[in-house]
């Protein structure tokens, strides 16, 4: 088990005053809030105070200084949690380490205040992580086992990303990512898992893993780390999470589509926004389930609930209701509007798994109408070249792809940074498809409110805001369309 910082021994018993640095990023604002549910006062500091977050913070309460410096530790909290945002150059962590106040990174928080008591179930893997993570806490929720969790996305069946619940299980995302700059292990390795999740093991976050065996360094520590009496539940069809979970000190209970697996499926049926599928335990028939998720992908994150929730104890009928009840999750596939016809999707997509997958399950939920996929590459990795050919098989079932220019990387060679212009252009000669490039958001709604009609469908890929597209795409159709 990776050893706490050794400030946590000087917690104080009458713990009350929490200050966070890097309060605005997702992750921490919901810890915040789990902490003031807690009883605990708490503040924070960042340098990115706008909304949402900002309002979020507010509306329940929580101060935020804007902008770091030794003067938001003057009232000398009682202990001090450190964002992965946050540098060692930091003035603010500079002034934390000159004082005596404890520390502790958001992993190391979450795990002490609320993992350790309960029966944590971990879900890891390089893609479907929030999703799985958003079943399983509905699945639970609505068999009344009342779950405690933190999670990467807002699930719409409780319109947040944590909750404090009375039950014994805590539903943690296990992000491969590093922890923070004073440690730079994956944060999962915080997480104390005793049922784990891995859904897939590919090459991703160049800015801090050198290569895919580094990453899988990583995940064979996690794995180590389920007790005897655990449980891994591991896609076997990727080769990957195949070659981690037989080293596991644990059962494994694989799933994937080979019905040799003790969880397979098949009988997929797809209609817009669900699919149904029938289940098989080792071979034998074992329930038809739905979920409110296009796509084979999320027929399989649900496959990994029902094994789960079966090892737990909870009845087919019962894990069904919770998947078929499935509102979803904010920026997973989820249709912000329909305007006079068209159809615009929010998805988070960016590896090129990912968005393969996820163009795939749109066209088979929107068999006869138009596919026009927006992509921004804007992660640290796809900014990069290293994806630039895996890119070029990810959109084969768009009808039109149209692809934003990426903010280039400082301190990169050009020739090392993706180029969206050579991938439309790959898009067109390699796989005889429809696609285009800008190098700007304002030019793409320009290109649309000339190309967009009625029955179309928009999907817009990208992990970040990108320069708030959606609304404004929203807003332009309904002045175009009248």
């Amino acid at each position: 088990m990776i050893e706490l910082d050794p400030t946590l021994n000087r917690i104080p018993k009458k713990l009350q005053h929490i200050h966070i640095m890097g309060i605005c990023g997702t992750g921490m604002a919901a810890l915040a809030g789990m902490l003031q549910q807690s009883g605990f006062t708490v503040t924070g500091s960042d340098s990115h105070v706008y909304p949402p977050m900002s309002d979020f913070l507010e509306n329940i309460g929580i101060s935020v200084c804007s902008g770091y410096g030794p003067k938001n530790l003057v009232s000398h909290p009682d202990l001090v949690i450190v964002g992965n945002v946050i540098t060692k150059k930091n003035p603010e962590s500079a002034a934390l380490f000159k004082s005596r106040i404890p520390y502790l990174s958001f992993p190391q928080a979450l795990s002490h205040f609320y993992i350790t008591p309960l029966t944590s179930l971990v879900v890891a893997g390089t893609h479907g992580k929030t999703t799985i993570c958003s079943l399983l806490a509905t699945a639970l929720f609505r068999a009344g086992l009342d779950p405690t969790f933190m999670i990467g996305g807002i699930v719409n069946e409780f319109n947040a990303n944590f909750r404090l619940g009375k039950g014994s299980y805590f539903v943690a995302e296990g992000d491969e990512y590093d922890t923070a700059f004073f440690d730079k292990e994956s944060k999962f390795l915080h997480y104390q898992p005793q049922i784990a999740i891995i859904t897939s093991i590919e090459f991703d976050h160049a800015d801090i893993f050198p290569d895919l065996d580094a990453i899988k360094r990583s995940f064979r520590k996690f794995v180590q780390l389920l007790p005897g009496d655990g449980l891994l539940v591991a896609n076997l069809d990727d080769d990957n999470v195949a070659e981690i979970a037989s080293e596991a000190p644990c059962p494994v209970e694989g799933y994937g589509l080979n019905i040799t697996y003790p969880w397979s499926l098949d009988e997929i049926q797809y209609g817009k926004g669900k699919s149904s599928f029938t289940v098989y335990h080792h071979g034998e028939k074992w329930s038809r389930m739905s979920v409110r998720l296009p796509g084979k992908h999320n027929c399989l994150n649900s496959l990994a609930v029902c094994a789960v929730m079966n090892h737990i104890g909870v009845v087919a009928t019962d894990i069904d209701r919770g998947l078929s009840s499935f509102g979803g999750v904010k920026r997973r596939q989820e249709i912000l509007a329909t305007v006079n016809g068209i159809t615009v999707i929010d998805d988070f997509a960016h590896h090129p798994t990912a968005v393969r997958e996820t163009v795939n399950a749109l066209k088979k939920a929107y068999t006869d109408q138009r596919l026009v996929i927006i992509f921004e590459p804007r992660t640290n990795s796809s900014r990069r070249a290293i994806f630039q050919q895996e890119y070029v098989s990810s959109f084969d079932s768009s009808d039109i792809t149209v692809i934003r220019e990426p903010v280039p990387l400082a301190d990169f060679d050009p020739d090392d940074l993706f180029s969206s212009t050579k991938l439309a252009m790959d898009l067109r000669n390699e796989r005889n498809l429809k696609a285009i490039s800008f190098e700007t958001t304002e030019e793409i709604l320009n290109y649309l409110a000339s190309l967009l009609q009625k029955d179309d469908v928009v999907a817009i890929l990208s992990n970040g805001g990108f320069d708030n597209i959606h609304s404004r795409l929203i807003d332009q159709i309904k002045k175009i369309t009248h």
